[in-house]
């Protein structure tokens, strides 16, 4: 007769330990972003750069050291960030930093439009195994995140191309992760609809095209911004 009380006590601070997950997510992820904004404010846009690809290196660590491990998204953009931020700084050029989103974004969507073609979804391993959708809501999915990543590109060159360096840096600290966010968040009636339920019947073809949304984490899981 205690095993409901137990389990649900259990199921709060599961719930509890994903919440304070996620919140450290952004953090590792947003914190870089705002160190680039202070010390661009405070110094200019190459010391800010310098700042950004030290901060980055920092917030990977913490990642692997906090989290057990650094996530495919947050990698491959450090990555990026540490190669092309390494360009800026030496060569005192901050072309590479500013085309650095429009390539790292064309990059997920080629990678993503490939997976597609090839019947291979990528965003599993971006999701991490977070919820389970049918073949046709993975293909859509993936689809929309394709079609996203290339509209971010042509926005970031819009901005560095047309607009001072200060609005350019204000558009990627506080225009490309809130963008990523709220599109997350509109993918989630995609992610009722096309969910699998975990129970009976996941495996058969009409489970597959028209299970009914099983109770759980969608909003968290469709906030889970594979940032680039």
């Amino acid at each position: 007769m205690t095993a409901a009380p137990t389990d649900a006590a259990s199921s709060t601070a599961q719930g509890a330990d994903q919440g304070a997950g996620q919140w450290l997510k952004l953090l590792l992820e947003a914190g870089p972003l705002l160190v680039f904004f202070v010390a661009n404010a405070a110094f200019g846009l190459i010391p800010g750069t310098a700042a950004f690809v030290v901060a980055t290196v920092a917030s990977l660590i913490a990642s692997r050291l906090l989290m057990g491990r650094v996530p495919v998204m947050p990698l491959v953009g450090g990555v990026f960030v540490i190669v092309f931020g390494g360009l800026t700084v030496l060569l005192d050029d901050d072309l590479f930093i500013k085309i650095k989103p429009t390539i790292v974004n064309l990059l997920f969507a080629a990678i993503l439009a490939v997976g597609l073609a090839s019947g291979r979804h990528f965003l599993k391993l971006v999701f991490d195994g977070a919820f389970q959708l049918t073949e046709r809501g993975w293909r859509v999915l993936t689809l929309r995140w394709s079609l996203f990543f290339v509209v971010l590109a042509v926005i970031n060159e819009v901005v560095w191309r047309g607009f001072s360096s200060d609005t350019w840096v204000a558009f990627k600290v506080f225009g490309i992760l809130p963008l990523t966010v709220l599109f997350s968040l509109s993918q989630i009636p995609l992610l009722l609809r096309h969910r699998l339920e975990e129970a009976d019947g996941a495996g058969t073809p009409d489970a597959q095209e028209g299970a009914a949304p099983a109770e759980g984490s969608e909003a968290a899981a469709g906030a889970r911004a594979p940032a680039g």
